[in-house]
């Protein structure tokens, strides 16, 4: 059985942050009600690829959901919507301050219609404090919540990163609130409102770099390669240092390309084998005992040196070489994988990661797969939904209208945009 197949979602999200959360959930056995209006999600236009087709940005993060069209801005419309906020556990949503306020459902209006109900609400910054009322996309919510100013190196400008923290970061936030939210609901009888700004999820995903921020109070820190003092304030960028308690770096390999590259991790109980294995090869046959790398402070103390041994052994090498030599030391490495790598990994692909679907507008595409692997219900991925594809059979199976009530809200502009007025 599907771990979540007697929960039922009203999924008014749209974009990156709110759908990522949901296709989740819908993975895990969720009943997901996309709930679009008559014109779809946004980003079934955007970045297309295939003419009339839904874009790729849609499809990899709604599948396994039903689609139904509805217009909310007519009176029909909102009792749809109104008998489905009585069907579902949960509701999403993502739309801008006051925007369902002004449709006449607050959370108390919501609440009130199914006390049981969950809400999860996604904003860029929250419903409280000065920035409450901003804007924000993904790479907004990395310069706010601290990434930026952490990622890249200190001469150099702030980088954002390839990970979608600030959205697809931010629904993951999301699912979690939900599920311990209706969990409590099944308990109590009481639903609750569940917010998740993405400036407050990309501030938890930096959350080493406020450990460094307040060390940097007491003193310099050893383990970074760029220089900092006692009392310098903010947490500094510094390329591509591990972070933590053990130093590591990427190291590029042949044939020197855009990716290739190999990120090292120099553990304590490591170094001897490594320090044997690549010192004759950098002209220092005794660098396991060498002082200057003795112990892990030494280490730290002369990184710069160790980093530059570590790259001339590697220049003779693959990316995939040197792993071969580094993992039977047991040193903590991996290669800088592109795009294109994973896309044909046979780890990758043996772990359903990288899934193969049929879309009948698109054709064949993939998706990224499941990352949550469940022993008992394993996700069975599924295509995107086509705009309002399943409008009739959500009002039959889920609410219980009969094929003239559905005809009558048909014709009076339930589930259609509204002819636009003559000029």
């Amino acid at each position: 059985m599907e771990a979540l197949k007697d929960v039922r979602i009203l999924d008014m999200t749209h974009v990156q942050a709110g759908p990522t959360c949901s296709q989740l959930l819908a993975w895990m056995g969720a009943d997901v009600i996309k709930f679009e209006p008559p014109q779809g999600d946004a980003t079934r236009g955007q970045l297309r690829d295939v003419p009339g087709a839904d874009s790729l940005y849609f499809t990899m993060l709604n599948c396994n959901k039903r689609s139904i069209t509805v217009n909310m801005k007519s009176p029909e419309g909102k009792t749809v919507f109104v008998d489905l906020i009585r069907k579902c556990d949960i509701m999403m949503e993502n739309f801008g301050p006051g925007v369902l306020d002004r449709l006449g459902f607050t959370w108390e209006k919501i609440r009130e219609i199914n006390p049981k109900i969950v809400m999860g609400s996604i904003k860029g910054f929250g419903s409280t404090g000065p920035y409450a009322e901003f804007k924000a996309y993904e790479n907004v919510a990395q310069a706010m919540g601290g990434a930026m100013s952490t990622t890249g190196v200190p001469d150099g400008p702030p980088f954002v990163t390839g990970a979608q923290i600030g959205d697809s970061g931010t629904g993951l936030h999301l699912a979690i609130g939900l599920l311990a939210a209706l969990h409590q609901a099944r308990r109590t009888g009481k639903g609750q409102y569940v917010e998740v700004a993405m400036m407050d999820g990309v501030m938890n995903l930096c959350r080493v770099k406020f450990r460094d921020h307040q060390r940097l109070q007491r003193g310099s820190l050893s383990e970074y390669s760029v220089p900092t003092y006692q009392g310098m304030g903010e947490t500094p960028r510094a390329g591509n240092d591990s972070g933590g308690g053990q130093l590591g770096n990427a190291i590029h390999c042949k044939p020197h390309g855009a990716n290739d590259w190999i990120y090292v991790v120099v553990q304590e109980a490591v170094w001897g084998a490594l320090a044997k294995r690549i010192g004759p090869d950098v002209g220092i046959p005794n660098l396991d005992t060498d002082e200057r790398f003795a112990t892990i402070g030494e280490r730290r103390k002369n990184q710069q040196l160790m980093w530059t041994l570590l790259n001339k052994f590697a220049s003779g090498y693959t990316k995939r070489e040197f792993m071969a030599i580094l993992n039977p030391l047991d040193v903590p490495c991996g290669p800088i994988m592109s795009t294109e790598d994973l896309a044909t990994d046979e780890h990758i692909r043996g772990r359903d990661m990288y899934v193969e679907l049929d879309h009948p507008q698109r054709g064949k595409w993939f998706n990224v797969g499941m990352p949550i692997k469940l022993s008992e219900s394993p996700a069975k991925i599924e295509r995107s939904p086509l705009l309002g594809e399943h409008t009739d059979e959500v009002l039959a199976s889920v609410l219980g209208y009969d094929s003239t009530k559905i005809a009558g809200l048909k014709t009076a502009g339930a589930f259609s945009a509204p002819p636009k007025k003559a000029a």
